[in-house]
């Protein structure tokens, strides 16, 4: 005689955890601040590994001198050391402000519902969709501007 399968019911999505995704943010946050005041500080900072083993900028290349930069006010020369990553923090600056908004409002928002909407209905989670993107970005970003731009300052 066969045993009978369990059934498992599954949820539409996971239930959100409030602050969540804050928690990430903040903690990469003050990563990068600090790394960057030690940096503007002291000029020491921490060596590439892939820039050390094959000579290419990886996208992150140049962050912590735009971080420093940033520190003292002098934006054009930031943008210059990491354009992609200045524009991902001025994103990833928005996406904080709206996560903060959302656990202070406890509202999930207009934008949010119908950005995720989609998503839902291919059953596809959101922090899954934008990691995806992230790397597939990052990889565009190095591919560029180490075969296009050469190496920036």
């Amino acid at each position: 005689m066969p045993f009978p399968q369990p059934t498992v019911e599954r949820a539409a999505h996971r239930p959100r955890r409030p602050g969540g995704g804050l928690v990430t943010l903040g903690i990469v946050a003050a990563s990068g601040l600090g790394l960057s005041t030690i940096y503007s500080l002291t000029g020491l900072g921490i060596g590439c590994p892939m820039r050390t083993l094959t000579g290419w900028d990886c996208p992150f290349c140049g962050g912590t001198r735009m971080g420093a930069e940033l520190l003292h006010g002098q934006f054009t020369t930031a943008f210059w050391y990491n354009p992609a990553a200045l524009v991902g923090l001025v994103i990833a600056t928005m996406v904080g402000v709206w996560l903060v908004v959302e656990l202070v409002t406890g509202h999930r928002g207009w934008l949010a519902t119908r950005l995720a909407a989609p998503l839902r209905r291919r059953r596809l989670q959101v922090s899954t969709v934008a990691l995806v993107a992230s790397v597939v970005l990052g990889v565009a970003w190095t591919l560029f501007r180490n075969l296009v731009l050469g190496p920036l300052p």
